[in-house]
């Protein structure tokens, strides 16, 4: 699973990257989950349905993550608005 963090004028960067099949692994990756989210960033599943259809998933909680997923973006919450 790789964790992506989209930047302005960088697009994704790599942030974080493991096996969550390997304790260790998905440790580091639980932590980095909670402090992206900590730091007020949103998180996304990429997904693509059986129709071919792309959609993403927010995710709230690194459980919420499905265990096959491939990556999760993070990106800043929008400012402005009411």
């Amino acid at each position: 699973m790789k964790f992506l963090r989209m930047r302005p004028g960088h697009g994704e960067v790599l942030i974080a990257e493991g096996d969550v099949d390997v304790q260790e692994q998905e440790q580091e990756l639980v932590a980095e989950f909670r402090r992206q989210l900590d730091s007020g960033m949103w998180a996304a599943v990429p997904l693509v349905d059986r129709a071919g259809r792309r959609e993403a998933q927010m995710a709230r909680s690194f459980e919420e993550i499905p265990r096959d997923a491939e990556r999760v973006i993070f990106f800043p919450r929008a400012s402005g608005g009411q």
